[in-house]
């Protein structure tokens, strides 16, 4: 049995029930459309979100017909965000396969994903999930905010290791933390189990986004090298970040420029990486990762055991130990 499969074990009967709940929310009447959708369930990837949205539900209380709702209004909104995301990044395949625009061009792309967008919304009106509807509309906002502030970072190079948090906070780990803090609320979990599981997703969401980070300076199995991407991106991620903090005046002053200027060049971008794991950037970063890890699985130990937390436990352990 693969881990993902291990970590689903206590939620199986959910995970298949939500697939066709989840389909049926997407039937339209244009043809056009059925076809698009059909692409997108036909490529889902591992169907982390939901997963979390069930297990936390069932660490907090008793699964109910609103923790499909919640985990589908997850979905529904995050899938939305992909597909504008890819419209933005001018990407044309996700995960090996071509994406909305690379297929069907930008504008067909961006009407789809505000058709997401509007059939979550239109789910949790028609359920009244008004709060959980709260907690993804905060996480989409705050994910809009975090994709700006990086943005804005990547023109000026000037991020802090501070600035970096607040960044991978806002893009990644509040999507996670809505998940565990919407499981919770679909099954009317007291102030204090929200609280926690909205801590437990969050440090989750930020290890997960930090395993990313070193992917891009790690030789990984696929490629068996690093990738660079966030560099050609002029991405300013820990293991960078910690390094410039650490080096000279002059060394950071090259680094930076080979950024500004070189970040398309693949082997100045090979001596940016070369830099970062000569300097301890890597290793630094691993630390930081494990001390989220422990955060996360730090506060599982508030709840007692079951099914449900030894797989919230694997879960993490999956995310900070996976090859891609």
């Amino acid at each position: 049995m693969s881990i993902v499969n291990n970590i689903k074990r206590p939620i199986k009967t959910e995970m298949e029930r939500f697939e066709p709940f989840f389909s049926e929310q997407l039937k339209s009447k244009i043809p056009l459309l059925g076809i698009i959708t059909n692409y997108i369930l036909r490529r889902k990837g591992k169907q982390m979100r939901p997963m979390l949205v069930f297990l936390s539900a069932k660490l907090t209380g008793t699964i109910s017909e609103a923790s499909y709702v919640s985990a589908t209004l997850i979905e529904l909104l995050h899938t939305a965000t992909l597909i504008h995301d890819d419209v933005v990044d001018e990407t044309y395949q996700r995960r090996g396969l071509f994406s909305i625009n690379a297929l069907w061009k930008s504008k067909i792309a961006v009407l789809v994903g505000d058709y997401f967008l509007s059939r979550g919304l239109m789910l949790a009106l028609d359920t009244d999930q008004i709060g959980v509807l709260k907690v993804v509309s905060t996480a989409v906002k705050e994910m809009a905010e975090g994709e700006l502030l990086q943005i804005e970072k990547s023109r000026k190079l000037d991020i802090t290791e501070e600035v970096y948090y607040e960044i991978i906070t806002k893009k990644t780990a509040t999507l996670i933390a809505a998940c565990t803090t919407a499981g919770a609320h679909s099954v009317n979990a007291s102030p204090e189990k929200l609280d926690l599981m909205k801590q437990f997703g969050t440090y989750l969401g930020i290890a997960f986004q930090i395993k990313d980070d070193l992917f891009d300076y790690e030789k990984t199995d696929l490629i068996g090298k690093p990738t660079g991407n966030d560099i050609r991106e002029k991405k300013m991620t820990l293991p960078l970040i910690y390094v410039l903090n650490n080096c000279e005046k002059k060394e950071r002053k090259r680094i930076l420029s080979i950024i500004r200027r070189h970040h398309k060049n693949d082997k100045k971008v090979a001596e940016v990486i070369e830099f970062v794991r000569n300097n301890g950037g890597i290793e630094y970063t691993h630390e930081k990762m494990i001390n989220y890890k422990n955060k996360a699985l730090a506060v599982l130990d508030q709840f007692e055991d079951s099914d449900a937390k030894q797989s919230l436990k694997q879960l993490v352990d999956f995310t900070t130990e996976r090859k891609k």
